[in-house]
């Protein structure tokens, strides 16, 4: 049977996949929705030194100490880089990577390394004027993304700050992850296009990429289409 692993983007935690996981359960599938360190209910006043190395090991442990078999990896925006990761760290435990509308690991480069310099002073600022924690975003950021007034207000009313250490420390691949069976899910109101890294990843025979007419946050705006694209991955 196979099992999937769902790990938030940004400033979520498990409780963001409740109806994608319900769909999938109602399948037959193993599900186990992950809160990573220092967000949501793990949050706490260390959470600002939470690293992604924390995050990698996060999802390692949740396959080794649920002795998951046939894992199913998926990663949601600033979680792709994580789940990079792990799914690496996995071995022979690992079924697919699905990617969602997610960033990428590279090897050593951070999340915000890609950035424009503009963008990566605005991150930096925050996490200076926060304490090392980067704040949600605000009810404007999430207009025309599909989301229902109601999604918008659960998000912001659930949403906890997120570690500033995790996004700004590099990435450290066992493998690359061109050679893993990949799906890349794009969500196609946040962009027609993946990012360049994405689709050059896309010319690997282990990766494939798939659609979804919805913006970013598709847990949320389309959970049954987004359980059934995870589920034809698996």
């Amino acid at each position: 049977m196979t099992d999937f692993v769902l790990v938030p983007g940004a400033w979520l935690g498990a409780w963001a996949w409740a109806e994608v996981a319900g769909a999938l359960r109602d399948e037959g599938f193993g599900v186990h929705p992950v809160t990573l360190s220092g967000l949501a209910e793990r949050a706490g006043e260390d959470a600002a030194e939470v690293g992604q190395a924390q995050h990698v090991g996060d999802i390692v442990a949740v396959v080794e100490e649920n002795d998951l078999r046939d894992v199913v990896l998926a990663g949601h925006s600033y979680s792709g880089i994580p789940v990079g990761q792990a799914a690496a760290r996995i071995g022979d435990r690992l079924r697919r990577v699905v990617y969602v509308d997610s960033n990428v690991p590279t090897d050593g480069k951070s999340f915000i390394d890609g950035w424009s310099d503009e963008g990566r002073a605005w991150v930096e600022g925050q996490l200076a004027e926060s304490g090392g924690l980067w704040p949600p975003l605000e009810a404007a950021d999430y207009a025309h993304q599909d989301l229902t007034d109601d999604a918008i207000a659960t998000i912001l009313q659930r949403g906890t700050p997120h570690p500033g250490r995790s996004i700004s420390e590099p990435a450290e691949l066992v493998r690359p992850i061109s050679e893993l069976p990949t799906t890349y899910l794009k969500c196609l109101m946040d962009g027609l296009e993946p990012s360049s890294d994405v689709r050059e990843l896309l010319k690997s025979p282990h990766w494939e990429l798939v659609e979804l007419n919805t913006g970013h946050w598709p847990m949320f705006s389309q959970p049954a289409a987004l359980a059934k694209l995870l589920a034809d991955a698996g």
